[in-house]
């Protein structure tokens, strides 16, 4: 039987349950156990795939091709079980989606339908599907304890810990505990009142993460433990760490996973920590240095490509690099130029949606092409490659992607059905011209041409990787490409371009998948590690000014 361990979180948000969560997942997963994850959001979109990375940060997409909360990005960086997708995320739009289709359908049998039952039945039912035949199910809950969005899954977990007792559920609450510099005090009053909230709707927390910028002294964490009727060794102290991948250390060196199996009645080996340790040691000891330019449209929140920057910082695990990322407003190229890119080692162009700063990202496309800095472009990053191509490569003036021009003479980069009316093949109707086609998501199959820098770096010719995107590399212009220099080693199972490289340049490789969304620091991925290898010779200037076709 399956048990769980409910994290919430209380004070302010973005404390870090999602961190938390991954790590004691790790933690566990190192003792044995099979884990799954699951997150519920108090939203009411249906999912995160439509909201602004300004607000919510990037969208993770799992292998059956969910658009997820990024915190499932972080369990699947932490534990070797991949997330179920559809499985692991539920908002209370999609709750309430569900619940408003059974209605529909008469399956309540004319009952009113309410909050308590319908809703909270619905949620637990989601968690006890998405927690599958694990032996241990981590369900975060996001948003803060006393949020009016968050209290119908509050609610539920607290009926989950009647239904299946004390000995299959353990419930873990994440507290700030502020320290005020002009009086020199660590206060605990905000972690007493958030229990304290908690506790007004039935649930009393057996484990508390206190977050704070120093490790929490005794006399604190006593005076916790009396205020919230937790056990003392049970308030454990997440202070600041100058490395996530220490994280897992911290919290077992604080017994924080013998606390949730002594209470499960489990008895279970000892972790073994020794991958999260190797990795630590590796960051803490390079043996060389890189800096990188990551250039996008959504710097001003870092989190809106955290799997990207993890999967950098992975690929500089495996090379023994110390990977330094400068952010780079793509805007800011359009406005100053690319002479900020002159001193990096290595261009990195991730994706994304809409117009601005696109002509930017070209530029610097064309800056690494000509200069032969090694480059890494990610989904939109490759099609911008493409349309540097097309321009001036290929000679095609004003070659466009019909996403930001649909009047371009040149739709290099286009909806499949609009390349598909452009050769004969389909006739477009009026309202396809402007919805197009549908969103690739998820998982597919992509085979590399033999020989190629894609080929040479996986190591095998047939891949996977996950998709998020719906606009196409223009197969009508495929053949002129190709003559111009650019070469397309990896298409899709049903004739997609997946991969292009640059054969006359030292490293130039760009992607229509997200390589990201399947790194993670125990194993690193070969296109990160092959990108960070490349821009270490570049550093070190071993690499070639022209390399071989």
């Amino acid at each position: 039987m399956t048990s769980y361990v409910f994290i919430t979180g209380g004070v302010v948000s973005s404390l870090g349950k999602g961190i938390t969560s991954a790590c004691l997942g790790a933690i566990l997963e190192a003792r044995g156990l099979t884990i799954s994850m699951i997150k519920l959001d108090p939203y009411i979109n249906v999912d995160p795939g439509t909201m602004s990375p300004f607000q919510h940060g990037e969208v993770f997409v799992t292998h059956d091709g969910t658009e997820t909360d990024l915190d499932l990005g972080h369990y699947e960086r932490f534990v070797r079980t991949a997330t179920g997708g559809r499985n692991s995320n539920f908002t209370t739009g999609r709750i309430y989606e569900s619940v408003i289709g059974k209605e529909r359908r008469g399956d309540y049998l004319g009952a009113t339908v309410q909050v308590i039952p319908h809703i909270t039945d619905e949620i637990k039912q989601s968690v006890a599907k998405g927690a599958g035949d694990a032996d241990i199910c981590l369900v975060e809950i996001g948003g803060t304890v006393g949020d009016i969005e968050s209290l119908p899954f509050l609610e539920a977990i607290r009926q989950m810990g009647v239904e299946l007792g004390h000995d299959r559920v353990v419930y873990v609450h994440l507290t700030l505990v502020p320290f005020i510099s002009t009086s020199s005090e660590i206060k605990t009053k905000p972690t007493q009142h958030s229990v304290k909230e908690l506790r007004s709707i039935g649930i009393q927390p057996d484990i508390l993460v206190c977050r704070s910028e120093q490790p929490l002294p005794d006399e604190q964490r006593k005076k916790i433990a009396l205020f919230t009727n937790v056990q003392e060794k049970a308030v454990v102290s997440a202070y600041d760490a100058d490395d996530l991948y220490k994280i897992p250390m911290m919290m077992h060196e604080q017994g924080l996973d013998d606390i949730v199996v002594r209470q499960l009645g489990m008895d279970l080996p000892k972790a073994d920590l020794s991958e999260w340790e190797a990795i630590v040691e590796a960051k803490e000891n390079p043996t060389s240095e890189v800096d990188v330019a990551m250039v996008g449209k959504y710097m001003d929140l870092k989190d809106s490509y955290i799997s990207l920057v993890e999967a950098l910082m992975h690929g500089g695990i495996h090379t023994r690099t110390r990977v330094n990322i400068h952010f780079i407003e793509s805007s800011e190229i359009e406005e100053q130029g690319t002479e900020c890119l002159r001193s990096m080692d290595g261009i990195v162009v991730p994706g994304g949606f809409g117009d601005r700063g696109i002509e930017g990202k070209i530029e610097t496309v064309r800056f690494a092409r000509e200069n032969g800095i090694p480059y890494l472009g990610i989904c939109l990053g490759m099609q911008v490659a493409v349309i540097e191509a097309a321009r001036n490569l290929a000679g095609l003036e004003a070659a466009m992607s019909t996403e930001f021009d649909k009047k371009t003479p040149h739709p290099v980069v286009a909806l499949i059905t609009e390349w598909q009316t452009q050769s004969g093949d389909v006739e477009l109707r009026d309202e396809e011209s402007d919805m197009g086609g549908t969103m690739r998501l998820g998982a597919q199959q992509i085979t590399l041409k033999k020989g190629s820098l894609a080929a040479i770096t996986y190591g095998k010719k047939i891949i996977e990787e996950r998709h998020r995107h719906r606009y196409e590399v223009n197969n009508n212009y495929r053949d002129r490409l190709e003559k111009a220099g650019l070469r397309f080693s990896g298409l899709s199972v049903d004739d997609l371009v997946e991969v292009v490289e640059i054969p006359n340049h030292p490293w130039f490789l760009a992607s229509q998948f997200h390589p990201e969304f399947t790194s993670n620091p125990r194993d690193g991925h070969p296109l990160f590690s092959g990108f960070i290898s490349a821009t270490r010779k570049h550093h070190e200037g071993e690499l070639p000014e022209v390399a071989e076709a």
